[in-house]
C-alpha cells in the first residue's frame, strides 16, 4: 500500500476520534481540529486517487504502443514473405516465357539461387534498405584450384556452395553466377560484418578442401553507392583487385 494512503487513513481515524471527543465533551476547539484533520485526510486521498488514475492511463498507453509494435512486426514479416514469393514468381515466369536455363530460379549444380534471381533480389533488397535505413552488403566470390601448379580452374561448385550455406544466415541470399562465380546479398550488414562473413567462408573452404584459393570483392549500400549498378560496379572492381593476388584475398570497395 502507498505510504500516503496509510497516512491518509491514520489522519482520518484521528479526526474521527477527535470529532467524537468534541461531541462527547462539547469542546469546540476539538471539533475544529477534527475538521482540519479530516480535510487533510481528504486531500491526501484525493491526490492518491489522481495518481492512480494517471498510472492507469499510462499503463493503457503503454499497452497500446506494445500492440502497435506487434502489429508493425507482423506486417513487416508478412511483407518480406510476400516479397520473396513475388521475386520467385517473377523469375519463374521469365524462365517460362524465355525458356532459358539462365533465367531459372536456382542453379542446377549447386542448388543456390541463379544469377537472374540475384539481379532481381538485389534491386529489391536495396529498395527495402533505403526505406528502412539499413545497410546491405554485396559480395562477389571466386574460388579456384590449381593456382600453384599454373593450371587454375573453378573449384568444385558443390563444395563451395556447401561452405557458403553452412556460413550465411537464413535472411541472406547466396547465388551462383553464369561465369561460375558466386554472389551474396547480406541483410542489414555493413562493411565489417561482410568481411567477417567472407572470412568465415574462407576458413570453411580451407577446412573442406586443400589447394583452393578464394578471391572476394565487397561493396556495401550506402557506403559505396546508392543504386544497384553502383554497388555491383564497386564489387566487381574490388574482385578484380583481389584477383591480382596469388593467394586468398578479400578486397573492399573504395568510396569516392
Amino acid at each position: 500500500m502507498d505510504r500516503r494512503a496509510v497516512i491518509g487513513l491514520t489522519v482520518g481515524l484521528l479526526g474521527l476520534a477527535l470529532g467524537a471527543a468534541a461531541a462527547m465533551w462539547d469542546v469546540v476547539a476539538l471539533g475544529v481540529i477534527a475538521g482540519a484533520i479530516a480535510l487533510a485526510a481528504g486531500v491526501v486521498i484525493a491526490r492518491m486517487v489522481g495518481r492512480l488514475r494517471n498510472a492507469d492511463q499510462r499503463v493503457d498507453e503503454l499497452e497500446g504502443k506494445v500492440d502497435e509494435l506487434e502489429d508493425q512486426v507482423e506486417k513487416e514479416s508478412e511483407a518480406r514473405t510476400d516479397l520473396e514469393t513475388k521475386l520467385a514468381s517473377r523469375i519463374q515466369l521469365t524462365a517460362v516465357r524465355r525458356n532459358s536455363s539462365g533465367d531459372a530460379l536456382t542453379d542446377a549444380a549447386t542448388g543456390l539461387f541463379s544469377e537472374g534471381y540475384f539481379t532481381v533480389a538485389l534491386d529489391a533488397r536495396i529498395a527495402a534498405a533505403r526505406r528502412q535505413l539499413e545497410p546491405v552488403a554485396v559480395v562477389l566470390l571466386e574460388v579456384i584450384e590449381g593456382l600453384e601448379s599454373g593450371l587454375p580452374r573453378p573449384a568444385n561448385p558443390k563444395t563451395v556452395a556447401e561452405c557458403i550455406n553452412d556460413t550465411i544466415r537464413e535472411a541472406d541470399t547466396a547465388c551462383r553466377l553464369l561465369d561460375g562465380g558466386y554472389a551474396l546479398v547480406l541483410e542489414d550488414t555493413a562493411e565489417n560484418g561482410a568481411i567477417w562473413t567472407v572470412e568465415r567462408i574462407r576458413r570453411r573452404i580451407t577446412l573442406q578442401a586443400s589447394g583452393l584459393t578464394m578471391w572476394a570483392g565487397v561493396a556495401c549500400y550506402p557506403a559505396h553507392g546508392f543504386s544497384t549498378d553502383e554497388i555491383l560496379d564497386r564489387a566487381d572492381n574490388a574482385l578484380d583487385l583481389a584477383r591480382e593476388w596469388r593467394q586468398d584475398r578479400i578486397e573492399v570497395a573504395h568510396s569516392d
